[in-house]
């Protein structure tokens, strides 16, 4: 089943047998499903897991993530990883070997890049009346990166193209949800709230993709480490951003699924969803990761989902010497 997530104040989540239950404040049945059925659990805000359910939970080899109603991630609770330390030697090894970082990074920025490129086109097919310059300009950054040999020009390629591609992204939203640029911490306006929870969101789901294949989140290949940060999830995230949450993003501002009145304030300046809308967010990005995709290194049709395993596993197998060279996850 697509991963769990449990939004509602006051909740708790309880074991009966081999099915778990979310129950809500007032003893109402919320959820009830078999325990097999559970990949992945995400807790946002107040609520409670009874310690029956959090065994049984690791037992079957669930992780699972509590996190604000912003996004930010509070904590994790896991399983034992894989017991391959020899992976994870080779992995912090081939980490601090810039000659080996480097067709990886330059493999994500590509990746990342192109993928917003095609989702750029979508956007203009759409929308007619945005100005081509930015597509020119991340076209350009796209080609100076394909023939880059520097991490630090490379990354500023990356961010060149970025910036590019967040200016037809901007253009294709309604007036009510304009902003300037990106803010993350806060998020200042509603749309950088979307993006911001479900880059968080994203960032969860791929940890859990690397520690399914025995690899560290922390330590990556592109971005730079930082203590408490998933350097790793960030560096396989980055060529999902477009597929996965700007995608969710504008599909719920455009069919006004959600509107700027579905948001709160805080006192930090900062905006987050409201309960009902949180709920409606999660159903859309859920159902984003649940759709089916061809990917080419699986040979078949799999789900975004499945797709942040895949890309794990291709990874495991560079830094073991099985395979030759990354290849990032690429949309038509």
């Amino acid at each position: 089943m697509p991963t769990l997530y449990v939004t509602e104040p006051g909740a708790r989540i309880e074991k009966e047998y081999k099915r778990i239950l979310v129950m809500s404040k007032d003893e109402e049945a919320l959820f009830n499903a078999p325990l097999a059925h559970v990949t992945e659990l995400v807790i946002v805000g107040s609520v409670g897991i009874t310690t029956q359910a959090m065994l049984s939970l690791l037992e079957a080899g669930v992780s699972f993530s509590i996190v604000s109603r912003a996004g930010k991630l509070l904590g994790r609770l896991m399983p034992p990883t894989e017991g391959n330390i020899f992976l994870r030697r080779e992995q912090y090894k081939r980490a601090a070997d810039p000659a080996f970082c480097f067709p990886i990074a330059k493999a994500i920025v590509l990746g990342k890049l192109k993928n917003q490129r095609a989702f750029a086109k979508r956007i203009l097919r759409t929308n007619p009346e945005i100005s081509k310059k930015a597509m020119e300009q991340l076209d350009g950054a796209i080609a100076d990166a394909e023939n880059e040999t520097d991490l630090e020009r490379l990354r500023g390629r990356e961010g060149i193209g970025a910036k590019a591609y967040f200016e037809i992204l901007r253009a294709a939203l309604p007036k009510e949800w304009e902003f300037k640029k990106r803010s993350r911490r806060p998020p200042k306006d509603p749309a950088n709230a979307l993006l911001s929870l479900g880059y968080s969101l994203l960032t969860q789901n791929m940890m859990t993709a690397l520690e399914v294949a025995g690899l560290d989140p922390y330590d990556g290949f592109f971005h730079a480490d930082v203590y408490g940060r998933p350097a790793l999830a960030l560096d396989l995230v980055e060529e999902f951003r477009s597929l996965i949450v700007d995608s969710v993003t504008l599909t719920l501002v455009n069919k006004r699924i959600l509107t700027s009145e579905d948001f709160v304030s805080s006192p930090e300046g900062g905006y987050t969803l409201k309960q009902p809308a949180l709920k409606k967010f999660l159903a859309q990005y859920n159902a984003r990761l649940q759709t089916e995709v061809l990917h080419p290194l699986a040979g078949r049709a799999v789900t975004y989902q499945k797709c942040f395993e895949v890309q794990a596993r291709q990874l495991r197998r560079v830094i073991q010497g099985k395979a030759e060279k990354y290849q990032p996850f690429l949309t038509k």
